[in-house]
């Protein structure tokens, strides 16, 4: 289903959000990372070859890339990205320890940054839904 196409404005808006999330300030590296992290927990093909690539553009190495999955078992993420992935983890999965990853964000972002980066997160996980019960297979 062209989904994109029978929806154009809702869809377009979704996208006019993503766009301004990037534009937002919040480092790029930071949210294609956790796009990435929601893409790999939804099960979306598309979205996880699609923000792998927009991270190796970003500079990261594939090997780091391939950990992500992992990334709580390796030292390769720094903490501030260790911390963005616990709080996409969190709000993807719906988790119970998610006051105490927000206390840890409020100390390390400003409140724009905390918005700007849930926004993102739950928006990618919309994306996602909708890419994977709507679009053709990949």
């Amino acid at each position: 289903m062209n989904y994109k196409e029978i929806a154009k404005e809702t869809i377009g808006h979704l996208y006019k959000a993503h766009t301004s999330i990037r534009k937002s300030g919040i480092d790029e590296k930071l949210v294609a990372l956790t796009e990435l992290r929601v893409s790999q927990i939804n099960g979306c093909a598309y979205c996880c070859s699609y923000h792998a690539k927009e991270l190796s553009n970003f500079g990261f190495e594939q090997d780091i890339i391939n950990r992500l999955p992992g990334w709580k078992h390796t030292k390769v993420f720094n903490d501030q990205q260790k911390l963005v992935l616990s709080w996409a983890e969190a709000l993807t999965n719906n988790t119970d320890d998610w006051h105490e990853v927000k206390e840890k964000l409020i100390k390390h972002f400003s409140e724009q940054e905390i918005v700007e980066l849930t926004a993102s997160i739950t928006l990618m996980n919309t994306l996602n839904k909708l890419r994977i019960t709507l679009a053709k297979e990949d």
